[in-house]
């Protein structure tokens, strides 16, 4: 018997169960969507934080406080000590200490309330210098950002997200209007240009005021001083590495630390969150995959279970086909190619299945899916490789079934 005959009576025998192929492609075809759509969302967001992390330019540097400890003893994680303070990020401008260093923003945030007419909104107030624009890549949709002057004379201005905005005032005109902040009336000068949402926020949704006029009014206190974050942007891409080496001196030598290891803050890149995050969600994507991949085993499962099933139905048409001269390779074969057949066919559905879904996923979700074409062809051979693997035992005993006892059999 050749393969053409082989194929054509595999075919048959699948054709004539229709139903139960059907049921056993199932498994197979579940499997393999669930490890084209997973592995695709968890790629897709992996690129989301990617892009949202390298949008804020690619010669940024953060800085950030270390860990504080209270009265009992108890650390707090890094951020939370008060050991950055506005006089910091003002060193950092020296052309003679960092040469290499462009512009500085230092940024202290608190969530406070903001009042308007009769509607009220919490959001994020941030407070911090001129140059915030330029260093965060931040651009206005209407009026403008406030000035060394209302800088210099603490004037009580304020810029806002245009979800904030619009949350406040509908969709009329605010450039001009007032909010008040925690009590504190400030004139709007500015609606920022919609950036989206971060990973841990809606940019959209804040207030941002002069650091000078945050200090003597909504975000006074002991800390006035003490800021959370200085933005730092480098000259340029090529520069990045000698700003790192120069903010960290120069917050050294500010702070009275000799050794690096015991800095009261931290100085992070953009490549060294966009790794971190690529990190952690790669090992998400893997995690992901493998809850997946089980669905291809339990497929295969049954796989092996229809095939026994079939087996055991025509033990009586086997043993008359050995007993008429056919090999034990020739039987053997034909179940290997029937438990493949249906292997490839629910791998082929599964990722049609699978790229259907991933595409209207993120209209639903909001993330992104990415299709990653290596992921699809190893899904189908994986697939037809269970679907052989669990094929190989049904297949070898119906090869090894001794024809006068099959013929024997009811």
């Amino acid at each position: 018997m050749n393969w053409s005959e082989t194929f054509s009576t595999a075919w048959h025998a699948i054709r004539s169960h229709t139903l139960r192929s059907l049921l056993t492609v199932l498994g197979i075809l579940v499997g393999v969507a669930a490890v084209v759509v997973t592995v695709g969302l968890g790629l897709g967001t992996q690129k989301d934080v990617s892009e949202q992390i390298s949008s804020l330019g690619s010669n940024l540097l953060i800085v950030s406080p270390g860990s504080s400890t209270d009265s009992s003893g108890i650390r707090g994680g890094f951020g939370t000590s008060t050991t950055l303070k506005a006089t910091d990020a003002a060193a950092l401008q020296s052309e003679v200490a960092a040469p290499d260093v462009q512009s500085v923003a230092p940024e202290k945030t608190s969530s406070l309330s903001l009042v308007a007419n009769d509607t009220n909104w919490t959001t994020t107030v941030t407070a911090t210098t001129t140059d915030w624009p330029e260093v965060r890549s931040r651009t206005l949709a209407t009026g403008s950002f406030f000035t060394d002057e209302d800088y210099a004379s603490n004037a009580h201005v304020v810029v806002l997200g245009s979800e904030t905005a619009s949350e406040l005032f509908g969709r009329t005109g605010v450039v001009g209007q007032s909010v008040t902040i925690d009590g504190t009336a400030f004139d709007i000068v500015g609606v920022l240009d919609s950036a989206g949402s971060s990973s841990s926020s809606n940019l959209d949704d804040a207030a941002v005021i002069p650091l000078s006029t945050a200090a003597s009014t909504v975000m006074g206190g002991t800390s006035s001083s003490a800021v959370n974050t200085i933005y730092v942007k480098a000259v340029s891409d090529d520069v990045l590495s000698g700003a790192y080496q120069e903010v960290q001196s120069v917050l050294l030598n500010l702070h009275g630390i000799t050794d690096a290891d015991s800095a009261d803050f931290t100085v992070e890149s953009q490549d060294a969150l966009v790794d971190t995050a690529t990190a952690v969600y790669q090992t998400l994507t893997v995690l992901l995959a493998g809850v997946a991949a089980l669905s291809l085993l339990v497929g295969g499962i049954g796989v092996m279970n229809i095939m026994l099933v079939s087996v055991t139905e025509r033990t009586r048409e086997i043993g008359l086909r050995k007993a008429l001269g056919a090999p034990p390779g020739a039987i053997r074969n034909q179940f290997l190619l029937e438990a493949t057949v249906l292997g490839f066919g629910g791998g082929i559905v599964g990722v049609i299945l699978g790229v259907v879904v991933a595409l209207v996923l993120p209209a639903i979700i909001g993330s992104s899916v990415v299709l990653s074409l290596p992921i699809v062809f190893l899904a189908m051979g994986v697939a037809v490789a269970i679907s052989l693997v669990f094929g190989v035992y049904p297949a070898t005993r119906a090869a090894r079934l001794v024809p006068i006892d099959a013929l024997r059999s009811e």
